[in-house]
């Protein structure tokens, strides 16, 4: 069954985000990935080479799908790669302490397909270091790949092949089988969250709750917290009231 990829459909608005790759061959082999199962966002943060994209070995193991190559974007900052997206996935073999909600690759894709209303990322760290914790802490899940406990390892396109591949399926069975569902709102982007937190902060530490000399680990618990709630904008707006209303009264 061949799919409509429409301008609102998955294929166009999840993103696939490479952060600080290190061999431009990777690049490519991602690409050829990623296009293969009809996705095309492709976003590279700080690779090593500032040719990643023009790079022989990229072009050579994208394989025919240079097209994502041409199309791709790189920027300096994670923040940049993610700007405007309301849900982010890091994916990493290593689960953290204060980490989001766990997914497995199909977990994922289903949640992307049944609740997604605007862009989404995926994000993807260096082939030897992975992702560093502040990245994974503020996403909204962590993505862990099932593999064999003894050996784990899966090189960089083939996490992406089988992540891009089980949103494809996600994408086919939701044509098949329609999932019904009540009213969901607008999910709140990277930004509005992320904004949400630096205003929570603001007020936790005005009210004398979070002491900023020693702040253990209470703004990671709480980003845990919410990241498992999927916030709306509206949801976001209420806590940054709320937020807003306790520096005002400290203030007074």
């Amino acid at each position: 069954m061949n799919l409509t990829e429409t301008d609102t459909s998955l294929f166009t608005r999840l993103r696939f985000v490479l952060v600080e790759t290190s061999h431009p061959g990777n690049i490519g082999a991602a690409a050829r990935a990623m296009k293969t199962m009809g996705f095309r966002h492709l976003v590279l943060v700080n690779p090593r080479f500032p040719d990643a994209l023009s790079h022989p070995d990229a072009i050579a193991f994208a394989s025919g799908a240079q097209d994502i190559l041409e199309q791709a974007q790189i920027v300096d900052s994670v923040a940049a790669a993610l700007q405007g997206c309301e849900l982010v996935a890091s994916v990493s073999a290593r689960l953290r302490e204060f980490s989001p909600p766990v997914q497995t690759p199909r977990e994922l894709a289903e949640d992307f397909q049944r609740q997604l209303t605007g862009q989404a990322a995926i994000v993807f760290g260096n082939e030897r270091y992975g992702l560093p914790n502040e990245v994974v802490v503020n996403s909204q899940v962590l993505v862990n790949i099932p593999a064999n406990p003894d050996y784990s390892s899966l090189n960089l396109a083939q996490a992406i092949q089988l992540i891009a591949y089980e949103c494809r399926m996600a994408t086919q069975n939701e044509v098949q089988n329609p999932a019904k569902i009540g009213f969901h709102g607008q999910l709140a982007n990277a930004e509005e969250i992320e904004g949400m937190y630096q205003h929570l902060e603001q007020a936790l530490v005005s009210i004398a709750f979070l002491n900023p000399a020693s702040p253990k680990k209470l703004m990671p618990r709480l980003k845990r917290l919410f990241s498992r709630t999927q916030l709306e904008t509206e949801e976001v707006n209420i806590l940054r009231g709320i937020s807003k209303k306790i520096l005002d009264l400290k203030n007074l």
